[in-house]
């Protein structure tokens, strides 16, 4: 950012000003002295960009998520900037069906390691020594993940429930490296796939959103690769290390959101689109993005 002589005008909690040039209005920036993403405001008189066709439920920039805490089921609380409830959100747990699903995997674990166990102590299975523990590893994994149900993902309008907005459909049971799931319409339409790979997330948390077909729309991203390796290593060291994403697109990675979450006791985040001031990003795919950011990441 640089200072000039025009309409839109950035103030950093560091205590630095800018002003811009109108086309930086709604982009996300970073402050050169300090480094803190900065949000450009809308230039003065800009008029809102139109949104037609789209639910006003997800006709904003700005969604406040809050997770409901002391719940068996994940449950979350979608609100406008301004505190109103604009969206309930379920993702069911299953505790007894995943109990059982595990209980079944220790039986099934133990009956392999037993069929191993027989040459061992005869003394004529020695090569197999080293196949027990990453077989039985596999059989646990495999077998537990093949009985625990699916957890579909449902978005309504309000806690009552009776109008379902859309749906985020875990497509496998068993998903050794990569996982997708499919975010529908309630007419069942296929909006668009998510998709995280387990080998990306050793070193940097990603998630892949592609249309139904295949071809790329966005990917949310942690925020920095030396704090994603930090928490490798220290955990959330106290809540100061928290996971926070930001999207991006494009072959140049073009920055235009962040979900961040907020420093309380309670699970509070902000998904902030503002950067997207044409709103090219559908909002849909946005709240449930946000949503498995947090639920299928167990952040």
């Amino acid at each position: 950012m640089s200072r000039a002589s025009a309409g839109v005008v950035v103030a950093c909690p560091c205590g630095e000003v800018y002003e811009l040039r109108p086309e930086y209005a709604g982009r996300l920036l970073e402050c050169p002295s300090c480094g803190r993403h900065l949000q450009a405001g809308q230039a003065p008189g800009a008029p809102r960009p139109p949104a037609p066709g789209v639910d006003p439920a997800f006709d904003r920039d700005v969604f406040l998520l809050r997770e409901r805490i002391f719940t068996i089921t994940s449950k979350y609380e979608v609100w406008a900037e301004n505190g109103t409830p604009v969206l309930y959100v379920e993702r069911p747990t299953y505790p007894v069906r995943t109990l059982m699903a595990y209980v079944l995997a220790i039986i099934a674990t133990l009956m392999v390691t037993g069929w191993i166990g027989r040459p061992l102590a005869r003394g004529d299975g020695t090569p197999l020594v080293l196949l027990v523990f990453p077989l039985a590893a596999f059989v646990f994994l495999v077998v537990s993940m093949s009985l625990r149900p699916l957890r579909h993902v449902t978005i309504y309008r309000d806690d009552s429930r009776r109008e379902t907005m859309l749906r985020v459909l875990q497509d496998q049971r068993v998903a050794l490296l990569t996982r997708t799931y499919t975010v529908v319409t309630p007419t069942g339409e296929p909006l668009a796939t998510l998709r995280k790979t387990y080998l990306h997330n050793i070193v940097r948390k990603r998630w892949y959103v592609t249309t139904p077909r295949g071809e790329p729309i966005a990917m949310a991203i942690e925020d920095s690769i030396v704090l994603s390796l930090l928490r490798r290593v220290l955990g959330t060291f106290f809540g100061f290390l928290r996971t926070n994403f930001i999207f991006v697109r494009g072959r140049d990675e073009e920055v235009f959101g962040e979900f961040n979450r907020k420093f309380t006791l309670l699970d509070r985040y902000v998904l902030d689109l503002s950067a997207d001031a044409r709103r090219t990003f559908d909002r849909r795919l946005a709240v449930a993005l946000g949503v498995m950011l947090d639920t299928g990441e167990r952040r």
